[in-house]
């Protein structure tokens, strides 16, 4: 009897010990990734590269438009895409001088003149789309644009905007000293610009 119990014994273990060591290597190999860079390759694939969002700007549109006033757009507009927001050109606008092409920058000022209408000084986008002010080198404060004004030596984004602000706040500058009512330029600051600068 002794020996078909040995035999019984042996079987036994043939049939469940191996069965059970397959089961646990099995668990391991399904808990891991044999072709970890294949998984890598998909994630990059799947990934995408947002375009830059345009930044906001604020303009404003004056003269021969149906309806002038301050319009928000977005950077890298141009200077048609302010007309059409302003709702267009009156019938007696004289649009010939205007660089339809140019484009806005925050705090730009659109001024669109009538038919038989004089030049006057109060066009801050130059109506030509040409350089403003440009006289024997120095830049005309009363014309010039915010990247116009920042070509003055010691003049820069802020000053700029603040020289913009001023004119459309109080009327064009009279002399070149009263370039000094401006926030943030005083008279250390003037005598440095009065070189480059004219109000002609």
């Amino acid at each position: 009897m002794i020996t078909p119990i040995a035999v019984v014994a042996i079987v036994s273990a043939f049939l469940f010990f191996p069965k059970g060591q397959d089961d646990d290597q099995t668990y391991v190999m399904s808990d891991s990734n044999p072709f970890p860079e294949l998984i890598e390759e998909e994630i990059e694939e799947n990934e995408t590269v947002l375009p830059p969002v345009p930044e906001p700007i604020v303009v404003d549109v004056k003269g021969a438009v149906q309806h002038p006033g301050v319009y928000s757009l977005s950077e890298g507009e141009r200077l048609i895409d302010a007309i059409h927001a302003a709702g267009g050109y009156l019938p007696d606008a004289d649009s010939r001088m205007l660089n339809h092409a140019l484009k806005l920058t925050d705090e730009f000022v659109v001024y669109v003149p009538s038919v038989g209408e004089e030049p006057i000084d109060i066009i801050q986008t130059t109506t030509a789309g040409k350089s403003a002010g440009q006289n024997d080198g120095k830049v005309n404060i009363n014309t010039a644009d915010e990247q116009e004004l920042m070509t003055i030596p010691g003049v820069g984004p802020a000053k700029a905007a603040a020289i913009i602000q001023y004119r459309t706040d109080h009327g064009l500058f009279k002399t070149p000293e009263s370039l000094m009512e401006v926030s943030g330029i005083g008279q250390k600051t003037f005598e440095k610009l009065e070189s480059q600068i004219t109000v002609k």
